[in-house]
């Protein structure tokens, strides 16, 4: 994939599993964001394929199955949190639950009675459940996560990280990026490590950090990434 005329991500081969959380872990620079907008359709890549259940990204079928939420989210502020996710599930053929969203906003502490609220009253941390709120109850098979847990404090990361879990229990698939590793460490079934846009490891956090010799997932990344010896 290329940012102009310059190839940002090379010769990437990867699968996401139904059920499966998939963790992206990269520097600044990397190419994450080139990589997801190349799954999203919203960059070109010069070969292969990019295939959502079985279908080419830019398929309607495709389309269907995915859910996106940046990591700069900003909903339309003239709209209520309640009508917001109301429009979202509506482009995926969902009908909205009343009850279903204030028990979700009560799981990622946010107040159910602010989804009444217009969003320009909403902080960035309220904002930020809200999409993910949003994403989720699209019932989307795939929900793309761009740093999910931006401008979150601890509890509401927990909280964060019980929903993606519960998400994964129904069988449905993520994949995130995030520079919290302890995170990743923590909810993801396996992790792509992608440094100067080539995919330097994939596989369980456990086994980068056995790779780097290391007990922590951080350490075990920069190790990754500074020794190219230990990635091989």
């Amino acid at each position: 994939m290329a940012y102009g005329a310059r190839d940002v991500v090379h010769a990437i081969t990867l699968d996401v599993a139904q059920g499966e959380t998939f963790g992206l872990i990269g520097l600044n620079g990397a190419g994450k964001t080139t990589l997801i907008k190349g799954i999203l359709g919203l960059r070109d890549h010069r070969t292969g394929d990019i295939l959502i259940n079985g279908h080419d990204r830019v398929v309607g079928e495709a389309k269907k199955s995915l859910a996106y939420l940046p990591e700069k989210f900003e909903p339309p502020w003239f709209l209520r949190g309640t009508e917001f996710i109301k429009f979202s599930m509506r482009l995926y053929g969902k009908v909205f639950n009343l009850d279903e969203a204030r028990t979700l906003a009560d799981h990622l502490g946010l107040n159910p009675d602010v989804l009444g609220h217009r969003v320009q009253t909403y902080s960035k941390g309220m904002r930020q459940k809200l999409g993910l709120m949003a994403t989720l109850m699209t019932g989307a098979e795939l929900s793309i996560l761009d740093e999910p847990m931006s401008g979150l404090d601890p509890r509401a990361r927990a909280a964060v990280k019980d929903a993606l879990l519960e998400t994964k229990a129904q069988g449905r698939a993520i994949f995130l990026s995030s520079h919290i590793l302890a995170d990743m460490d923590e909810i993801c079934d396996r992790v792509a490590v992608l440094h100067d846009g080539m995919l330097v490891y994939i596989g369980p956090p456990a086994g980068l950090r056995d790779r780097a010799g290391v007990d922590n997932l951080e350490r075990a990344f920069l190790k990754v990434i500074e020794t190219p010896s230990v990635a091989a």
